[in-house]
């Protein structure tokens, strides 16, 4: 059985503000439940507020942060020495499911501070570090990804060309934090299923689609583009998409319309039970990167300066219900 998890929350900064969206029953356009004001002359990369709305982490080219929705630092912590590489490098933070620790990547070879990055867990009260990891690769950015029953976290780094790493940390039975590596480097990570039971990549050259028990990472079924029906030559799969429902993914496909000069992206409805391919999910968005999948049946769309859109495919729990599909 799935726990009833708490009311997600997304953040978006398309000002010198960070604001806050509680993803509950709503559809359509979501309108901020709380706002938070960086500090002075911090430029935010990323940022995360838990279900109670009263604080952030955030993360700068230089520095992690927690501050209060009044302001107030309750802790920072800058990353040392400070780098003045501006692009090419971008730190990330999770907050726990239990929201007891900060989870910080910090891409520290392309911000020539040391020869590998670091992933770092911080206690979210007091911003004392609980255990630090050289994991050894040189990423320009990572994406954290909560399981949403057993507490550990992923995280899967970006090594532009390189291809990726796939990581995965949690808190161990004797409270010590512990990490491993999983054994590829040209996986993406697109999200973990709402049950927790598997998780879904992509492969680094956009060949194929693979779906993975939880934890170990065996490979259930593998989809290549044929399988989608289309030419493997002529186009590719994505590297976003992710979990609909826990029994539905979304895979997104893509490929250049040489008439239109422009490239096309559909997105496929997987049954990850059997592994059958299904029919499309229509979704209105300019950019396949700002489809987000919510895992209960709906997701956001929405341009990076306005407010996220939510829609359900076919009707919402609420009353006033938006079919999208």
């Amino acid at each position: 059985m799935i726990p009833v998890p708490s009311p997600k929350v997304i953040t978006r900064c398309p000002d010198e503000r960070i604001l806050a969206y509680v993803v509950e029953d709503a559809c359509g356009t979501l309108e901020p439940a709380a706002v938070f004001h960086p500090r002075p002359g911090d430029e935010v990369v990323e940022s995360v507020v838990g279900p109670d709305l009263e604080r952030v982490v955030y993360t700068t080219l230089n520095s992690v942060v927690c501050l209060t929705r009044a302001g107030d630092v309750l802790w920072s912590t800058d990353f040392e020495p400070r780098s003045d590489v501006r692009h090419g490098h971008r730190p990330d933070c999770a907050l726990s499911l239990d929201g007891r620790t900060v989870w910080v990547y910090r891409p520290d070879a392309m911000a020539d501070r040391g020869a590998a990055d670091q992933w770092v867990v911080h206690e979210a009260d007091s911003g004392a570090v609980l255990a630090r990891w050289d994991v050894g690769t040189v990423g320009h950015g990572a994406e954290h990804h909560l399981h949403p029953t057993d507490g550990s976290v992923y995280l899967d780094i970006g090594e532009g060309q390189d291809g990726s790493v796939i990581l995965r940390g949690g808190i161990g039975a004797d409270g010590v934090p512990e990490f491993m590596t999983y054994p590829w480097q040209d996986r993406c990570l697109m999200g973990v299923a709402p049950s927790g039971r598997q998780f879904m990549t992509v492969d680094h050259d956009q060949a194929d689609v693979a779906f993975h028990q939880h934890p170990g990472g065996e490979v259930l079924f593998t989809l290549p583009v044929e399988a989608f029906g289309y030419d493997p030559d002529e186009s590719f799969v994505e590297w976003t998409g992710g979990y609909l429902t826990d029994d539905t993914a979304v895979v997104a496909l893509g490929g250049e319309d040489e008439d239109a000069d422009d490239d096309w992206f559909r997105y496929h409805l997987v049954d990850v039970r059997t592994g059958a391919v299904g029919g499309e999910l229509k979704v209105e968005v300019s950019n396949p990167y700002r489809l987000v999948l919510l895992g209960d049946g709906s997701w956001l769309t929405g341009e990076p300066d306005g407010h996220p859109v939510r829609r359900f495919r076919g009707p919402s729990p609420s009353e006033n219900a938006d079919p999208a599909a």
